[in-house]
Formats: C-alpha cells, structure tokens, sequence
C-alpha cells in the first residue's frame, strides 16, 4: 500500500461526500464500519448511507488540510482537518472538524473501517 493510493482514495471519499454520491460511499465504506460523531453518538454505514439517500444531510462546501497518513501493513491511518459547510436534517453545520479514518485493504478494494470527527472550532 503506498501513501498515494490513500491520497487518491481520500480525494474520492471527499468528493463522494460533496456531492451524495451513495454509490461510490457504497463502495468506499465497510459493512462493518463504526464511526463517532463529534457529539459522541456512534454510526454505522447504513445510517450514513441512509442520510445521504434521504437528503438529511447536504454538504455546501467541504476543504481538506493538515493530512497525515500511517501505513501499517494492509490498514493506513489518516487524520484530516475538515473545513465544513452544510445542514443536518435542515440544521445548519459549519465547523472545522478533525478527522480520523482507518482505511484497509481487502483484496483489490479499499474501504474505510472505522473513524471519527472532534469539533476544532
């Protein structure tokens, strides 16, 4: 696994998540995926996938920064500062947030395990 390969598989999660592309979210996420929200509430993927299915949640702008990535045999770690814009069930949401992804490698695919999200601001 190198370095590049997450790059590319975060830009596509992230453009994914702009524009509510579930079928590429589908794709990119585990079955078995838990991920905590910064008010302490754990999701799986199809709670995430049914947000965006539904419309719940709407993403206005979405900037990456300050990546880091570990690579540990099959698993990489990513933190990423998130500077997001949006809405939640109409609420509006308007942060920056730091993000922790667990991606790993299961035969040809890449798919993100685990994560979570801390409010910075």
């Amino acid at each position: 696994m190198k370095t590049e390969t997450i790059v590319n598989a975060e830009i596509e999660l992230l453009t994914a998540v702009k524009k509510a592309d579930v079928l590429v979210l589908e794709k990119m996420l585990h079955d078995d995926l838990l991920f905590n929200l910064p008010d302490g509430n754990t999701i799986t993927k199809e709670f995430d996938l049914d947000s965006y299915r539904s419309g719940k949640i709407k993403i206005d702008s979405l900037e990456a920064s300050d990546q880091i990535i570990n690579i540990i045999g099959d698993t990489a770690v990513v933190a990423v500062t998130i500077s997001l814009k949006g809405a939640f069930n109409n609420n509006p949401i308007s942060g920056v947030f730091r993000y922790v992804r667990v991606w790993k490698q299961f035969d040809e695919s890449l798919k993100v395990i685990a994560g979570s999200c801390v409010a910075l601001q």
